[in-house]
């Protein structure tokens, strides 16, 4: 996937953040664009930016929400229909909840898993035989730091970004031993960088609106994660640029964030250890 002028790119999550920005960049490419969201003026937005900066860029968006597979399979068809197949795709939806874990209600629990988990689940079913089919693609699962690094207050989320980084490993896996090497698997694994994860709840659907009033120690967790968040050292236009070039390169894991794979070798080093939870908001 050198030569991505022409290829049809997919994107979960193209509303805002770093969908936005994976799409600008497909398009400075040259690539044709499918964006999914459930935020559709967001898309639109997007697709005005798009062609602001690449005019004549064949782009389409559908409302989607990634936690079922009815839809996703429904987004597929468009793929099909609209541009024929896909060679890119973005697993990149995403939402947060915070709380200690105990706390946390099933409507937390389906809301975050449902986007985090089961999108990413449900676009590798629907769009990987497709590019089987054709003989060539390339999946970017957009984790987290927090698939490696689990802090406090946010114990959904890091399950769900922890389950990313091992689908992706395994699709990996599954990938060679079907011997189709053409077929790319990258793992984009950022820390903080200015997105509107920390305000994911205005997406929130009424059905699964249930969840817990923030207590001293999570209002704070949670003013922490926001500063983090908004203050982040790398764009969001970076990390989608960063992530481009590593499928050029056919790169599988992805760290913008340099610090974090240190912080990953301390985590092990607390693991032979067999003493202390390691803490990376503390490391030792």
């Amino acid at each position: 996937m050198q030569d991505l002028k022409g290829k049809v790119a997919v994107i979960t999550g193209g509303g805002s953040g770093l969908g936005r920005e994976l799409a600008l960049c497909c398009a400075a490419r040259g690539m044709k664009l499918l964006l999914g969201d459930v935020d559709e003026a967001g898309m639109q937005e997007t697709l005005r930016l798009v062609e602001e900066r690449a005019p004549g860029t064949e782009s389409t968006t559908m409302r989607l929400d990634v936690s079922r597979l009815e839809q996703v399979q429904a987004f597929a068809e468009l793929c099909k229909t609209r541009f024929g197949t896909a060679h890119l795709l973005f697993n990149n939806a995403g939402v947060s909840v915070n709380g200690p874990i105990w706390e946390n209600t099933q409507a937390d629990w389906d809301w975050v898993l449902g986007v985090n988990l089961y999108g990413v689940v449900w676009g590798i079913k629907t769009f990987t035989p497709m590019m089987l089919a054709q003989g060539e693609g390339h999946i970017v699962n957009v984790a987290s730091a927090a698939g490696w690094l689990n802090g406090p207050s946010a114990g959904i989320y890091n399950v769900s970004k922890c389950s990313v980084v091992a689908m992706s490993e395994t699709l990996a896996l599954d990938l060679r031993d079907a011997g189709s090497e053409k077929i790319g698997v990258s793992v984009l694994c950022p820390a903080f960088f200015p997105t509107g994860i920390a305000d994911s709840q205005r997406n929130r659907p009424a059905d699964k609106a249930d969840t817990i009033e923030r207590n001293e120690i999570a209002e704070k967790r949670a003013q922490a994660l926001k500063y983090a968040v908004e203050h982040g050292r790398i764009p969001a236009s970076d990390v989608a640029e960063m992530t481009l070039k590593a499928v050029e390169d056919d790169q599988f894991y992805i760290f913008p964030h340099r610090k974090i794979k240190q912080l990953i070798a301390m985590r092990a080093a607390a693991a032979d250890r067999e003493k202390d939870v390691f803490d990376s908001m503390n490391p030792q």
